[in-house]
């Protein structure tokens, strides 16, 4: 079991570094398939050794090998992030592991939730090319895999993508991107009823406690753009995902 958690980490550890080409070029309109990897300073080419996941970034003390400029810790940070999400994942679809499908497919979500997280934080961009193959897959494994539960998550995506298209709509885009009206059709897909309920709350609790606190430090804005809301809106999705379950009931009990 240890060497399958192992093997488990280094494979997102390795996804984590393909996930940061993602985030980098699917927000600027760049192949990800064409061209290689280069330093966003100097522009040089990096070879094979300088994308060892985390090592390279520990042995050159998260500095270009070619013109010292420092490099970006969210490179380390995906690639953390995304090798302890696929453990936390594993663990958590433990009982499951005879449906291989079912981890395959969590996995290819906790991917896709990384790079919309990243992508929206430093670019302030939902990437279609992230969300509507999401969408896709995911209808495809509830169709095949959750076919009891299809109708309930189809109406969980449409009731969320409603909701926020209500918001996009009366706020006039300013409130709310269009990019999180999309996002939330696919969350509404993933999570299901009640869960999707459960995200939503944690979303607005976190985006409204952060964006309290970055007003009282006056500072309105990350990475050059206005504070955007699809990573909290991850993370709402990955509590759901882990802890759904076990939210809605502590809200029942406090109802009750």
């Amino acid at each position: 079991m240890t060497m399958i958690i192992v093997f488990i980490f280094l494979l997102g550890l390795v996804i984590g570094s393909f996930l940061n080409v993602l985030v980098d070029r699917l927000p600027k309109g760049e192949s990800v398939i064409k061209g290689k990897s280069y330093c966003d300073n100097c522009k040089k080419n990096l070879k094979w050794y300088d994308l060892i996941p985390l090592l390279s970034f520990t042995s050159l003390k998260g500095k270009c090998r070619y013109c010292s400029s420092l490099l970006s810790l969210y490179y380390p940070i995906v690639e953390l992030a995304t090798g302890l999400i696929f453990v936390a994942t594993a663990l958590f679809f433990l009982n499951n592991f005879e449906l291989i499908v079912t981890l395959i497919y969590y996995l290819f979500i906790m991917s896709s939730l990384i790079v919309i997280f990243f992508a929206d934080l430093k670019y302030g961009i939902i990437p279609d090319k992230i969300v509507f193959p999401s969408i896709v897959v995911s209808f495809i494994y509830l169709f095949f895999i959750l076919n009891s539960l299809f109708l309930i998550h189809l109406f969980s995506a449409l009731g969320a993508c409603l909701f926020f298209l209500s918001l996009f709509l009366v706020t006039r885009g300013k409130g709310m991107g269009f990019g999180d009206v999309k996002f939330s059709f696919l969350m509404g897909l993933i999570l299901g009823f009640p869960n999707v309920i459960v995200s939503l709350y944690i979303a607005f609790l976190t985006g409204a406690i952060v964006g309290c606190i970055l007003i009282i430090w006056r500072k309105k804005r990350v990475f050059g753009t206005a504070i955007p809301f699809g990573p909290f809106l991850v993370l709402g999705c990955l509590t759901a995902i882990f802890f759904g379950d076990f939210l809605t009931q502590i809200f029942l009990r406090v109802l009750h």
